[in-house]
């Protein structure tokens, strides 16, 4: 309850957004949303969390989906639109003198990347995609479409182009 009220609160106003709004949101008192988040970090940290673990487990899903290229670039598509729209709320977790952040990073990077990764063999074996390529490449160029900022439409372009790029059997040669 707390944690859907502040994604909805930071999706509409920010990651500044005023915590009485979450709190109100969320129909509880300012006490109880500081008994389980102390600080601002802290709800912005598990707030984050959520996000990557939902992209998780729809890579996970789609593991089972009948058409193992569609699972792929289904999975990339909502992962471009994640890092267009969670950049801000990523990059508003403060550093801090333990390193809590980069260690919370590395494992969210490692998470989507198993993700990617999963759904990236699973094409492979399916002959769907070339042999050649890394769940790394494929997700530093879905962040690099996301951070272009680009329309819905371009952004579906761009994606399409990625998808040809990936084609196991590209034009001037056989199959």
């Amino acid at each position: 309850m707390l944690l859907t009220a502040a994604r909805d609160v930071f999706d509409e106003q920010g990651v500044d957004a005023p915590l009485d709004d979450v709190a109100r949101r969320a129909g509880v008192g300012n006490a109880t949303l500081y008994r389980h988040f102390p600080t601002r970090r802290e709800l912005i940290v598990a707030v984050y969390a959520e996000e990557v673990t939902a992209m998780c487990d729809r890579g996970q899903a789609l593991l089972h989906d009948r058409a193992p290229a569609e699972a792929l670039f289904g999975w990339l598509q909502a992962f471009i639109a994640h890092v267009a729209s969670k950049r801000a709320l990523a990059l508003a977790i403060p550093n801090d003198q333990g390193g809590q952040r980069s260690a919370l990073f590395d494992r969210w990077h490692t998470a989507m990347h198993a993700t990617a990764s999963a759904l990236l063999t699973r094409a492979q074996q399916a002959g769907a995609v070339r042999a050649d390529l890394e769940a790394a490449d494929l997700l530093a160029l879905a962040t690099a479409i996301a951070l272009t900022g680009a329309d819905t439409g371009r952004t579906e372009r761009l994606l399409d182009l990625l998808r040809r790029g990936t084609d196991p059997t590209p034009a001037g040669r056989a199959p």
